[in-house]
């Protein structure tokens, strides 16, 4: 008998799988939660009970509600992150590829209100912590569109204007949200392109 084939080895793995299925089970139930009450109202009980999960399972994983919230933003952007490059087909001109991972991006987005508010608003009541997580997204997608846009001299635009793009998107996503319109973000792709190309022809590295 191997060591992976041991007792051991299988309650180990089988209890990795089991921790991992919780912590999705929580993210999920933290989601479902913030759509019904709202980030303030709701509580460590409203989450396991959304969760099918024990508090006990909750603590095994967060210290605190507001952890919690840090790691769905953190999970919820990486899959928009993952959209975002996804959408990218190197064969196309830029302005092309730009457009489509701006459209793939802002579909993703619109899918699921409840987390988009998330997303853009209730993260910001968790002051520097929720600065901090929002501070690192930001950084990663304006290194997608620092990669990808290319300035009139072919070179890539600079970090301060990708991540200055990055503000400017994400302040029309927020005024969508509060104005209610956050399952028609459709409306945002051109004036979003137009402000990358306008970045990129105004200045680049």
């Amino acid at each position: 008998m191997t060591p992976s084939d041991s007792p051991a080895a299988d309650d180990s793995q089988e209890t990795a799988v089991e921790r991992h299925a919780h912590h999705a089970r929580l993210l999920e139930g933290m989601t479902k939660a913030l759509a019904a009450k709202g980030y303030a109202d709701t509580t460590i009980a409203d989450i396991v009970r959304e969760a099918a999960v024990s508090r006990r399972s909750f603590y095994e994983h967060f210290a605190t509600k507001a952890d919690c919230l840090l790691a769905l933003y953190e999970a919820a952007s990486e899959q928009a992150l993952v959209v975002l490059i996804g959408a990218v087909d190197p064969l196309q001109p830029w302005q092309t590829q730009v457009e489509h991972a701006v459209t793939a991006y802002l579909d993703f987005l619109a899918e699921d209100p409840a987390l988009l508010k998330t997303l853009f608003v209730e993260i910001l009541g968790l002051g520097l912590p929720g600065l901090a997580v929002r501070r690192k997204v930001n950084a990663q997608i304006a290194g997608f569109i620092s990669a990808a846009t290319i300035g009139e001299h072919g070179a890539r635009l600079t970090p301060d204007l990708a991540m200055t793009v990055v503000g400017g998107i994400n302040e029309l996503i927020l005024q969508a949200v509060e104005e209610e319109r956050s399952t028609d973000l459709r409306r945002l792709v051109e004036p979003a392109t137009r402000l990358i190309r306008a970045v990129a022809l105004s200045g680049s590295a």
